[in-house]
């Protein structure tokens, strides 16, 4: 008996992991950035409220609120340059594309369960993550005056 105890493998110690040293090296799967970005972009949309809600409400107001809500793209408002409030609208972009995108595909992960594989989860993340970029790539150039 005691033979055998003293072949037997040692078995791995789980220690708590250092923030500082070991999530660096850390390698997560796209799978997991999309469940965190997901959850990123909904706190993101969340907090840009009050901005959706403002840029709604001087959108349809009258046409003296248009103008003034679109000089504020090209010359400012509240002492922040155009550009400022041009990244806020592009990222509240990404973050509705993306929550959008990224919830479809839990949708369709919660109908067919066939989908539910890690070949299908990490194909589906990656589709998430391109499509969602590439939409906001496209959206921005619109917002940036690209074409």
């Amino acid at each position: 008996m005691s033979d055998k105890a003293t072949l037997a493998k040692k078995r791995p110690e789980f220690r708590n992991i250092n923030a500082f040293s070991d999530l660096p090296s850390y390698r997560l799967p796209a799978a997991g950035w999309v469940s965190i970005l997901h959850r990123v972009s909904g706190v993101l949309m969340f907090a840009l409220m009050p901005f959706v809600i403002w840029m709604f409400d001087t959108s349809i107001s009258s046409e003296i609120s248009y103008a003034r809500f679109t000089s504020a793209f090209s010359v400012g408002l509240l002492g922040l340059p155009g550009m400022v409030w041009k990244l806020l609208a592009l990222a509240l972009m990404w973050a509705y594309l993306h929550h959008f995108l990224a919830g479809v595909r839990h949708l369709r992960m919660d109908i067919s369960h066939d989908a539910v594989t890690k070949a299908s989860g990490t194909n589906t993340a990656r589709v998430v993550l391109t499509l969602s970029l590439a939409l906001t790539a496209v959206l921005g150039a619109k917002l940036f005056g690209l074409y």
